[in-house]
């Protein structure tokens, strides 16, 4: 198992532990950053995705600098990715973070570009790239997280969230416009 692969399994070993710190969610005894009234399991909890969401930049750049790209990787660090910020999405509406409506448009676009990316690989032997628009979304996403935990200080996380979401939309429809052809034919 080469670096990129471990830090992928890093992250997917990340998952249990944030659920595990959201679970026991305890507050701070009162204490306030910028207005905001801190949890310190939100704290603990934004840093364990924050370093997790590092290790998705950082399995990519190594995998493709060293050329340790693999089968498992390119099957594993996507998967990781989805589970961290799903996880986080849903921890994030039950602790009324975030609004229900927006994860839920996430999660189908998210779903729906992995079934794509799926047929693709199947039907023509395609690899669906990541776009700018993909990133800006992934980028955008994961900074929401961690904003949103910290207590959302001046809606940072709320605008960031709200960015992801546009770019949720945006990214998912140019995906399935620029390989809709598999499709043809069938509808």
């Amino acid at each position: 198992m080469n670096l990129p692969n471990k830090l992928t399994m890093f992250r997917i070993f990340m998952i249990p532990v944030f659920m595990l710190v959201l679970i026991f969610n305890w507050p701070a005894g009162g204490a306030t950053f910028l207005g905001a009234h801190i949890y310190w399991s939100h704290v603990l909890a934004a840093v364990i995705f924050a370093v997790a969401s590092i290790t998705d930049f950082l399995d990519g750049h190594i995998a493709r600098s060293r050329n340790l790209v693999t089968n498992f990787g390119k099957f594993a660090d996507p998967l990781a990715d989805k589970m961290l910020t799903m996880t986080a999405f849903v921890f994030l509406i039950s602790l009324n973070l975030a609004p229900a409506w927006v994860v839920a448009i996430i999660v189908c676009r998210e779903l729906a570009v992995t079934g794509l990316r799926l047929i693709l690989a199947e039907n023509k032997g395609q690899v669906l790239a990541a776009k700018m628009p993909g990133k800006i979304k992934t980028t955008t996403q994961m900074l929401s997280i961690i904003f949103l935990l910290l207590g959302d200080v001046c809606y940072i996380g709320t605008i960031l969230l709200y960015i992801c979401l546009i770019f949720t939309i945006y990214s998912g429809y140019d995906y399935f416009k620029q390989s809709g052809d598999v499709f043809k034919g069938e509808i």
